[in-house]
């Protein structure tokens, strides 16, 4: 992702072992849907830890190319973004910031600088949001990505760059 200027003192590095503790606290900030089941406080962070790996290996399992990335503002992580980038695909597999971090523009201008690496090499983006989640809705529907296909909770959304826009309307 070199090459891209990113506004805000945005920068996006590829993850490290030494990330391991920041994206475990991410994790935790992320599933507060998690500290909510009533149960003993012990018993929540199990569960939670027990979540983050079945993710890691989901992911893992599923996209076994994918590359995963720290987003840091100012030289301190904010957030994460796993791509899966195929030769006809660019994938987001999950896009995630610290609570302290939202709503500020982060996620518009990453998103942007991820669109313009698929319009690079003329690959549609993919990605799939909670149906529920109306503010990414909103931010995705912003920049461009429409509704591809609804799979209750998700909706599966997809963004085409420019070259493939004017392409598949001159096919129509």
């Amino acid at each position: 992702m070199q090459g891209i200027q990113l506004p805000l003192g945005l920068h996006i590095r590829p993850s490290v072992a030494s990330d391991k503790a920041f994206l475990e606290k991410l994790h935790h900030a992320v599933r507060q849907d998690l500290q909510w089941i009533g149960a003993e406080k012990d018993l929540v962070e199990t569960i939670v830890e027990m979540q983050l790996k079945a993710q890691t290996q989901s992911y893992s399992e599923q996209f076994p190319n994918a590359m995963y990335f720290i987003i840091e503002k100012q030289q301190e992580p904010i957030g994460k973004a796993s791509i899966d980038f195929s030769h006809d695909l660019v994938h987001l597999i999950d896009i995630a910031f610290l609570p302290q971090a939202r709503g500020q523009g982060f996620g518009k201008a990453v998103l942007q600088a991820l669109q313009h690496c698929a319009a690079q090499v003329a690959a549609p983006m993919l990605l799939s949001v909670e149906q529920q989640n109306q503010v990414a809705k909103q931010l995705y529907q912003s920049l461009g990505f429409s509704t591809e296909v609804v799979q209750p909770p998700y909706e599966r959304m997809i963004w085409y760059p420019p070259a493939l826009r004017s392409f598949s309307q001159s096919m129509a």
